[in-house]
């Protein structure tokens, strides 16, 4: 028995002290949109991910990010987390930008027990009572995103709201957000076609229905369509524009130029944000590219530091689903954007600020932050949800 204890010891002894293989890295599948006009957004989600990868690395653990382009093509989403599930084993998954396309997606991963972290889309039929385990969002959802331009137009004080979004899951959330905190009239409700980009027929009915504010959810370069037309169509000068940040950001801006100074808008995040991980965030990208920085890439990067939270808490072994979850559960990273913390439905609890676009040094509209609008401000679904 001694002999056998000996030897037990021994080769315990040797397993720890022998070099360790080098570790395989975690594949994670980065699913979005990177061509067309929406194109730049799936692109800053990316880059902004890749910002916080070093050495090829995610909390000290070896990664490969195997990226893709949907095409802004729900199918084309499913086919690749199919093909990325099953031929590739992969077990987590991020990326995606667009609802319909995350509705066609995410159902297929969470049913083969993978975990997916959305960096954007957020869809209300994922956040109450289909809500899943496996599926965290660090973005916001949907509706709390628009909730706070609907507070934001409560407390500038306007009465008569022309409402206006794409026919799709983001856009119904959007305006069913918005209408949740503001408590004036609405003078007209339009659902424009996702993709849309020809908006003259919108430009009429707003001038009649005369209202004193235009709430607008138009993301990427539909937004850039709508804010130009809306310009061109002498509103601009007329009517104000309240928005989220889906239609004011950096690349938008930069395509509107001094047009766009004078929106009122509300953000969970912008580029002048006073703490150290903003800081780092924009240091960086400054750094690395020479492009506007948005939101979306601020998610993107946000959605990686989570990623490496968890990956170092759990030496990387993400076949331990119940350990990697917990680890994501528990939010273990200073987010740029300040405090974050997930709700029981494992969507942001976080503050919302009212935003200025103003004029920069260079005449160039930019982004100023002003007082916390909603302050710890999870979501309308988060009580529905059972796990």
């Amino acid at each position: 028995m001694k002999f056998k204890t000996l030897c037990a010891t021994l080769s315990l002894c040797a397993f720890a002290v022998a070099p360790a293989a080098a570790q395989d890295p975690v594949k994670i599948g980065f699913i979005t949109t990177l061509s067309g006009p929406a194109g730049y957004l799936g692109n800053q989600i990316l880059d902004g991910f890749r910002l916080a990868v070093e050495d090829g690395k995610l909390g000290g653990v070896p990664v490969e990010l195997v990226a893709e382009d949907d095409g802004f093509k729900p199918a084309n989403g499913r086919q690749i987390a199919d093909r990325m599930l099953y031929d590739e084993d992969i077990k987590l998954f991020t990326g995606i930008v667009f609802s319909n396309i995350a509705g066609a997606t995410v159902p297929d991963i969470l049913d083969a027990d993978a975990i997916y972290v959305s960096p954007n889309a957020a869809p209300s039929v994922f956040a109450g009572e289909g809500c899943n385990e496996n599926y965290f969002v660090v973005a916001w959802q949907n509706d709390s995103l628009h909730e706070a331009a609907g507070e934001n137009a409560k407390n500038l004080g306007f009465e008569k709201a022309f409402v206006l979004a794409p026919n799709y899951q983001a856009g119904k959330d959007a305006i069913t957000g918005f209408k949740r905190m503001f408590d004036g009239e609405i003078v007209g409700e339009l659902y424009t076609q996702l993709g849309q980009t020809d908006f003259a027929a919108e430009m009429a009915q707003i001038r009649d229905a005369d209202p004193d504010v235009v709430f607008q959810f138009q993301p990427g370069g539909m937004g850039i369509a709508f804010m130009r037309q809306y310009q061109q169509a002498g509103l601009l000068g007329e009517v104000p524009m309240v928005v989220s940040e889906p239609s004011m950001d950096g690349v938008i801006l930069e395509a509107l130029g001094d047009a766009a100074i004078g929106i009122k808008g509300s953000a969970h995040w912008a580029p002048d944000f006073d703490n150290e991980a903003n800081k780092t965030f924009m240091s960086k990208w400054e750094e690395t590219y020479d492009q506007p920085v948005t939101f979306y890439a601020s998610q993107g990067y946000d959605t990686a530091l989570l990623i490496a939270s968890a990956l170092e808490a759990t030496g990387g072994d993400v076949s331990d689903i119940d350990a990697f979850r917990e680890a994501l559960r528990k939010a273990d990273f200073s987010s740029v954007r300040g405090d974050f913390e997930f709700g029981p439905n494992q969507h942001p609890i976080q503050d919302w600020y009212s935003i200025d676009v103003v004029a920069g040094e260079d005449g160039m509209p930019m982004l100023k932050t002003n007082e916390v609008i909603l302050e710890d401000h999870g979501d309308a679904y988060s009580d529905q949800c059972q796990m």
